[in-house]
């Protein structure tokens, strides 16, 4: 049943494919649609997915019996005399066929099939992370996607105003109200801006290429970003990749333990044979060979400890993966609250009075009280402040996205686009 597992998977993937003119054409892209077609798409999450099937398909046969031995053979053959080779004269040949059986304690087999449900267990926990990998990268190149789109915005619109303004110089020259000091100054201006636009849709397109890598298509209209949710420490940490994955080979490793302690009784082989004699009653014959464990503090207990060490190692890695992911909460959490203040002192500090220096000197320019110097100063300014802000925004964003999306138990859906 669980071979057909990747086949649903490519099924599903070229259902968003196909489903994708429908959503172009009703609109832009939204940042749940990518995090869906990424994860849908994902090369390493189809790779953890297989490994989970094949895993399962380990445990099916875990805890079974191994399968029995035909034994055939010939015994006491005459090798010299007038009957050398013959099986049919010498009374004492006998042809011999049999079955032998290794036998399982129900403990043996009880412990066997729990370390299997543990390997399938630990699969299907890489399966998650694989696809919560994919997600957090599909959010961030999103979110890059979107703040280039943006910038871009910004320094297109610099570039139509400045623009006008030339050309509304070129007709006070020509009416011998302007001088062509100013024209050079907006020419240069001008310049300028189609410069910063050509940077801002050089990074769109590489921005939007990156976000292509996950959703598979392109994607140049983008809906706007989404509220993030924010995790607790304690959910952040008991769901980091790294720990959840520690503790998915310490539950293994642990059962590989019990596993090799049951192995201290040794297994038992038991064998049913039928012999056959030329002239005389056929003979049949029960054994069973017990291994005789006469070193078990060298051998068996040696075993034993060796798999409790690499549980104790298992537990150690874990424990230290949870410092470290309480550290990644801690740092991410911080660095979010210093740039949301940086983007508050920005706003009221910078942008606002760049804003209104701005305005002004465009308004004293264009009443013939101040020269065009000041208008593209103040411009300049104003843009720099505004794409400042964008960048303090989209590191705030990729900052609330690693909190919203590292954690592998985070929402694969998010609902309420943000103001």
């Amino acid at each position: 049943m669980h071979q057909f597992a990747p086949r649903a998977a490519i099924q599903v993937t070229a259902f968003f494919i196909a489903l994708w003119p429908v959503w172009a054409s009703a609109g832009p892209l939204t940042f749940d649609a990518a995090l869906a077609l990424a994860e849908q798409r994902s090369a390493a999450a189809q790779a953890a997915r297989a490994g989970l099937a094949s895993a399962r398909e380990r445990a099916g046969a875990a805890g079974q019996f191994a399968d029995p031995v035909l034994r055939l053979g010939v015994e006491n053959l005459p090798v010299a005399g007038a009957d050398r080779y013959s099986t049919a004269r010498d009374p004492q040949t006998m042809k011999r066929v049999g079955i032998s059986q290794e036998w399982l304690s129900g403990d043996k087999r009880v412990a066997r099939r729990a370390a299997a449900e543990r390997a399938v267990a630990r699969e299907a926990l890489q399966a998650r992370i694989a696809a919560a990998d994919a997600r957090l990268q599909a959010a961030q190149a999103y979110a890059d996607a979107w703040f280039a789109a943006q910038t871009l915005q910004l320094t297109a619109q610099t570039e139509r105003s400045l623009r006008q303004e030339l050309e509304a110089a070129r007709a006070r020259l020509a009416g011998a109200a302007g001088g062509s000091v100013d024209v050079l100054a907006l020419s240069a201006a001008r310049g300028l801006a189609e410069d910063d636009a050509a940077e801002g849709r050089q990074q769109q397109r590489a921005a939007a290429l990156a976000l292509q890598r996950w959703v598979g298509l392109p994607a140049d209209d983008l809906a706007p970003l989404p509220d993030l949710p924010e995790p607790s420490e304690a959910a952040f940490v008991q769901s980091h990749p790294a720990v959840r994955a520690l503790q998915g080979d310490a539950d293994v490793a642990r059962q590989a333990a019990v596993v090799a302690a049951s192995e201290r009784a040794p297994n038992w082989m038991w064998e049913v044979s039928v012999g056959q004699r030329t002239g005389y009653a056929d003979m049949l014959s029960v054994g069973v060979s017990i291994p005789l464990p006469v070193a078990r503090e060298q051998r068996q207990d040696r075993e034993t400890a060796a798999k409790q060490a690499l549980v104790d190692k298992a537990e150690a890695e874990r424990a230290e993966a949870e410092r470290a992911a309480l550290a990644d909460y801690l740092t991410l959490r911080s660095d979010a609250s210093s740039l949301q203040a940086r983007i508050d002192s920005l706003r009221l500090g910078v942008l606002l009075p760049a804003q209104q220096r701005s305005a002004a000197a465009l308004a004293a320019y264009r009443s013939n009280q101040a020269p065009v110097a000041s208008v593209f100063d103040a411009r300049r300014a104003d843009i720099d402040a505004q794409r400042k802000l964008l960048g303090l925004q989209r590191e705030l964003t990729r900052n609330r996205i690693q909190l919203a999306f590292k954690p592998v138990d985070a929402a694969t859906v998010l609902i309420g686009a943000a103001p």
